[in-house]
């Protein structure tokens, strides 16, 4: 049951996704001799926004299946199971979506300034309370409709300004820009679908949330 709509939610965000990255792509052509210092700082504006989004969406999607919340419903959930899953969710998905599945294509490409950046570690007084926010949002007014939008596209360009620092300006061939291209599509299509849908119906009881979810997410 769960690996089925775990193809069906991977099915239905295909086309955003491709659509993300065709973006991604076209941001990468026109700005990839940004010097390596805007690009971090840019990576650090769109990662932690990303993180926040993902932290709201995983832990609503939780909460409004587990607990039986929503806008006008008062329900009880458990704000350290919530904080829990919502922060697991986000930081580790969000690590792997902009962080290490981009520096595996820097790696496999031989890019000259490749590195690896790890929010929660790097930064972790920005990134850790964002995720925190993220969830207590969630408990209170849990939603899922614009911010798994706009995860994927944040996660999209957060992915793109990873790599764009370890370009070091240099002009890219058409096949670095295919590379790129599927790398992009892979960081997001498939974590993001497991960090906003998948991961946190995990912890909830088939009888409550009848593995469905919410319209919009």
């Amino acid at each position: 049951m769960m690996f089925k709509q775990i193809l069906k939610e991977l099915k239905i965000h295909a086309p955003f996704t491709i659509f993300g990255a065709i973006t991604g792509i076209i941001v990468m052509a026109l700005f990839h001799r940004l010097p390596h210092t805007t690009s971090y700082n840019i990576f650090y504006i769109l990662h932690p926004i990303h993180v926040v989004l993902s932290a709201l969406v995983t832990a609503s999607i939780y909460n409004l299946h587990a607990c039986g919340r929503g806008p006008h419903i008062k329900g009880k959930c458990n704000l350290w199971v919530l904080l829990v899953i919502g922060y697991v969710g986000s930081i580790g998905i969000a690590t792997i979506s902009d962080s290490l599945i981009p520096y595996l294509g820097e790696v496999l490409l031989n890019m000259p300034n490749r590195g690896i950046h790890i929010g929660f570690i790097e930064k972790w007084w920005l990134v850790n309370p964002l995720a925190i926010l993220g969830v207590a949002i969630a408990y209170s007014w849990p939603t899922t409709k614009f911010p798994h939008a706009g995860h994927v596209l944040l996660s999209t360009w957060a992915s793109l300004f990873h790599i764009i620092m370890a370009t070091r300006g240099e002009a890219l061939s058409w096949f670095w820009y295919i590379v790129i291209f599927l790398f992009l599509f892979s960081a997001v299509w498939i974590p993001c679908c497991l960090s906003d849908i998948v991961f946190p119906l995990l912890f909830v009881r088939k009888s409550k949330s009848q593995i469905r979810t919410p319209p919009g997410a």
